[in-house]
C-alpha cells in the first residue's frame, strides 16, 4: 500500500550511534524522529504526528515498555515496536501485554526487514484511521435516517 503522506516515525534510544544509524538508514524513506529517552520522546508525540514509534527496550530512567505504556495513555494510534539486544522475555511478555505491541525485534536490526515491518506498521495505522472515518460516516448517515424517519412519523 502507498501512503499519500511520507511516513513518521519516532525512534527512541539511549544509543546515539543507533540513533545515527537509524536516521542514515531510513531518512531517505521516512520522516525519522529520534531522541534519546522516554520523557524526550513523550514531548516529541506533543508536537507530531507520529505513525510508528520504535523504541530500545534497556534505557536509563524509562524502559521501552514503561514508555510505551505512558504512550498509551494519550497517543493510542502509534503502532508499537521494541527493539532490544538483549534476550528478555519478561520484557517481551511486559511489552505485548501493557504496551501493546506490534512487533518485537532484536538488535542488531536488519535493514530490509525493518523498513518491511515499518510499511507493514503504517498500513495497519492507515486501515484503523480509514476505518474510524468510515465508522464516523456511517454514524452520521444513521443519525440523518432517523432524523427522516422521525420526520416521517409525525407528519
Amino acid at each position: 500500500m502507498e501512503s499519500p503522506e511520507k511516513i513518521s516515525i519516532l525512534y527512541v534510544d539511549d544509543e546515539v550511534n543507533n540513533l545515527n544509524s537509524f536516521k542514515a538508514a531510513f531518512r531517505r524513506d521516512f520522516n525519522v524522529l529520534t531522541v534519546t529517552s522516554g520523557k524526550e520522546g513523550l514531548e516529541v508525540l506533543k508536537s507530531n504526528k507520529v505513525h510508528v514509534i520504535i523504541t530500545d527496550q534497556r534505557m536509563p530512567e524509562m524502559t521501552g515498555v514503561d514508555f510505551l505504556i505512558e504512550v498509551l495513555k494519550e497517543y493510542t494510534d502509534p503502532i508499537r515496536i521494541l527493539l532490544t539486544g538483549y534476550s528478555d522475555i519478561t520484557a517481551v511478555i511486559d511489552a505485548v501485554n501493557k504496551g501493546h505491541i506490534y512487533y518485537y525485534l532484536n538488535k542488531p536490526w536488519d535493514e530490509q526487514q525493518l523498513r518491511i515491518i515499518i510499511k507493514n506498521a503504517y498500513e495497519i495505522f492507515s486501515l484503523r484511521e480509514k476505518n474510524r472515518d468510515l465508522l464516523e460516516k456511517l454514524i452520521d448517515a444513521n443519525n440523518q435516517l432517523e432524523f427522516l424517519l422521525r420526520q416521517k412519523l409525525i407528519s
